[in-house]
């Protein structure tokens, strides 16, 4: 008599014993990414409350006829903030000293950033303790700085600036020195200065960084082919900071475009130092004009996103570079 082994019907726990584990696993691995994502909820929460609700809050406003000097008058204003801030004279005028002192700190705090991480790259005696003083400047808080420049350095009655060449024209018997309004002679450039004093340790640190990580073996093989220091800065130094120096412009240039604090100080946005953000101070502050006041500051996100968009691109792909090396 034969025995007939057949097979047992779909659904049964033998059918079933294949996709079960795979099953259980997933929901495993899905509850360890909520236990490893859960702590950070309540960051993320915050994060959310702080920055986006207040950013949606502005937009609402920026479509809203809304001037604390004209009360009765508020309701939906539809573009015409927008229309406004596009076709006003003040804004444009501050569009352009933006682009000039943005452009103006970023290449000379770049350039000067770079020789000195070019001469912190070497090993001399104190050299930790030069970093450290280099550095100072831009841990100093903001407003500290642009009161030091104003009050220290540019006071036309004792100023440091002043004071050396009234020192330096005495030594060579003149009576009468030189005593210029730093501050109202070139005020767009006193805030340029105090900014790239502040911004270029900043710029230091990022090239420092990528001048740290280039191949040793690669310059070492350079020197010995007889080439001279300008030729391994030319051909390996440079072409390896490219991604660094790209990155230091435009966080930079983001943070510089955002800035107050110096403007504010220094010129109170007079003599035709008044920037964006001073702009909007302006509209929203002394005009009450609280819907425009709005969309320029919408305008000013949407033009920083683009650029932190780039930034984020480029510090992409420098985390690429360091993984697969």
């Amino acid at each position: 008599m034969s025995t007939q082994t057949t097979e047992p019907p779909r659904g049964t726990a033998a059918g079933t014993a294949g996709p079960a584990p795979a099953a259980r696993a997933r929901r495993t691995e899905r509850a360890k990414d909520w236990a490893r994502r859960a702590p950070l909820l309540p960051a993320l929460v915050f994060l959310v409350i702080v920055t986006q609700l207040p950013f949606v809050a502005t937009v609402v406003i920026s479509f809203t006829r809304w001037n604390a000097l004209a009360p009765d008058n508020r309701g939906f204003a539809a573009f015409d903030n927008y229309r406004a801030v596009f076709t006003d004279p003040a804004m444009r005028s501050s569009v352009g000293t933006t682009v000039l002192l943005t452009v103006t700190v970023v290449l000379v705090s770049l350039l000067l950033g770079l020789g000195l991480a070019l001469l912190l790259d070497r090993s001399f005696r104190g050299r930790g303790i030069v970093r450290t003083l280099l550095i100072t400047p831009f841990l100093v808080v903001p407003v500290a700085s642009a009161l030091l420049w104003k009050h220290a350095l540019y006071n036309a009655s004792y100023g440091l600036l002043n004071g050396v060449l009234t020192w330096i024209w005495r030594l060579f018997g003149s009576d009468s020195p030189p005593q210029p309004d730093w501050m109202t002679d070139s005020p767009l450039a006193a805030v340029e200065v105090s900014l790239i004093w502040q911004w270029t340790p900043f710029m230091m640190l990022i090239l420092l960084a990528g001048l740290q990580s280039r191949a040793g073996d690669a310059i070492e093989a350079a020197r010995m082919d007889g080439a001279s220091a300008f030729d391994v800065f030319r051909y390996l130094t440079l072409p390896h900071l490219r991604r660094y120096l790209e990155l230091a412009a435009l966080l930079g240039t983001v943070y510089v475009v955002q800035n107050f604090d110096a403007v504010f100080t220094i010129t109170s946005g007079g003599l035709g130092t008044a920037n964006l953000p001073y702009t909007i101070y302006q509209t929203f502050y002394q005009a009450h004009d609280y819907g425009r006041a709005s969309a320029q500051g919408v305008v000013v996100v949407l033009c920083s996103l683009v650029v932190a968009t780039f930034a984020l691109r480029t510090v992409s792909s420098l985390l690429r570079e360091e993984v697969t090396r």
